[in-house]
């Protein structure tokens, strides 16, 4: 009764949850499906309080990233970067198009995966479109935008919502975890280049006629943030290598980081603060992490990711190769059919529950994190950034077609996938 009960509302707030009924909250619905979690008694206070001291770290923090990207793309920063980087391929439309997939790669690494789509995405556009190239052209930089900030979020545990559950959940520092991902990174980079320069080879624009464009400076709007971003993200950089060192949650270091943006934002009356931050930081992630993290250990509280634990071991029984890459293919079909904030706890769950050691638990669980950032580009729903991009695009008059998307994704995703989990074996066990 319990396994059909947990099933049933997993699978009601999952549909709920992609469809969003008349504007219906993520948060909301997570929360409520929580709530039947605990009085249908799947899962008791003490879970609840558990998981909460799991995932309030990785909230938070993203929360935090989010906050701080919009006030850069409030002062023009996001604009005044791709305005270079146009200028910079000094109107050659192929190195333009690499151009962009490295400045789309450098700001999910920085600012997120969700930050690259819901920033990048309509600031490329809307530079792109002054240019004055027919939609055929301007369709190539939109799709590189949207995959390229999903298959480059690896590199940093704030990269990606996915790679800040994990790292708290196995106790992954800062350090130890960009040391062992960044050069997955590096081939997820190159395999996303590659790979979509030659799927749009053909409407690739040639030449661009860089008169049309402003200069880079005129985007900024204040000179005295733009200066302290540069200070701040040191700040930061340093002091995730300290809350490394002293145990120091990472939220506290972007927290203090975002703090300092808003006094500094404030007194400069640039953006209305109280706008930014009660509409238009997305609060209800938390929500929706706790309450989707609660219906999940209800999960396996009844035994269903036990199962899964014993395929994960019997992949790993066959060598590394196969663990790494069953793992990454494991939680890439899970991303893609009901989001990947879901599928990182299962499986996250999963490899503790193999009873492994710690070193061979950590490995899954970077296998399971590039399963869920690349794999998730499979579908539509697969994440959250790839639902944000959608609903940015079609703002600006742009539709893309599920049935379009599902063509592209089908064939490039698994290339993509496959590269970079071995990437993910070969710096791991043949360095």
């Amino acid at each position: 009764m319990h396994i059909a009960l947990a099933v049933l509302i997993f699978l009601l707030s999952l549909i709920f949850i992609l469809w969003q009924p008349k504007g219906l909250s993520i948060g909301w619905t997570a929360t409520i499906g929580a709530i039947l979690a605990l009085l249908t008694g799947i899962v008791s206070v003490q879970d609840v309080w558990s998981i909460t001291k799991i995932v309030w770290d990785a909230t938070v923090a993203f929360v935090g990233i989010i906050f701080i990207s919009l006030i850069l793309d409030k002062i023009g920063f996001f604009e005044w970067a791709a305005l270079h980087i146009i200028k910079k391929a000094n109107g050659n439309g192929r190195k333009l198009f690499i151009y962009i997939i490295l400045l789309g790669a450098l700001i999910a690494a920085f600012f997120a995966n969700d930050g690259a789509a819901l920033i990048l995405t309509p600031i490329v556009y809307s530079n792109i479109r002054y240019l004055k190239l027919e939609d055929r052209y301007i369709l190539p930089f939109i799709i590189a935008g949207g995959f390229i900030a999903d298959n480059t979020s690896l590199p940093l545990i704030t990269s990606n919502l996915v790679n800040i559950i994990t790292a708290d959940f196995f106790y992954i520092g800062f350090i130890e975890y960009a040391f062992k991902m960044v050069v997955p990174n590096i081939f997820a980079l190159l395999t996303t280049l590659v790979v979509l320069y030659l799927y749009f080879k053909k409407d690739i624009v040639q030449k661009y006629d860089l008169s049309l464009l402003k200069n880079p400076d005129e985007a900024i709007k204040d000179w005295f943030i733009f200066k302290i971003t540069w200070l701040i993200g040191g700040f930061l950089i340093i002091g995730f290598v300290v809350s490394e060192i002293y145990h120091i949650p990472v939220s506290i270091i972007i927290t203090i980081g975002a703090f300092v943006f808003g006094i500094a934002t404030y007194r400069k009356k640039i953006v209305n603060m109280k706008t930014l931050v009660f509409k238009e930081t997305p609060w209800q992630i938390i929500a929706f992490s706790i309450g989707m993290y609660v219906m999940i250990y209800g999960l396996r509280n009844v035994g269903l990711t036990l199962e899964l634990a014993k395929f994960i071991e019997n992949l790993h029984s066959l060598g590394n190769l196969y663990g790494i890459v069953g793992t990454g293919f494991i939680s890439a079909g899970l991303s893609a059919f009901m989001n990947n904030l879901p599928s990182v706890m299962i499986v996250n769950l999963a490899i503790y529950d193999t009873g492994f050691k710690e070193n061979t638990q950590h490995v899954l669980a970077y296998a399971n994190i590039v399963g869920c950032d690349i794999g998730s580009k499979l579908t539509p729903i697969g994440s959250l950034s790839t639902l944000i991009w959608l609903h940015v695009l079609k703002q600006k008059g742009i539709n893309i077609s599920w049935r379009y998307y599902f063509k592209i994704g089908m064939i490039i995703t698994p290339i993509f996938l496959i590269f970079t989990l071995l990437g993910l074996y070969l710096w791991n066990y043949l360095t």
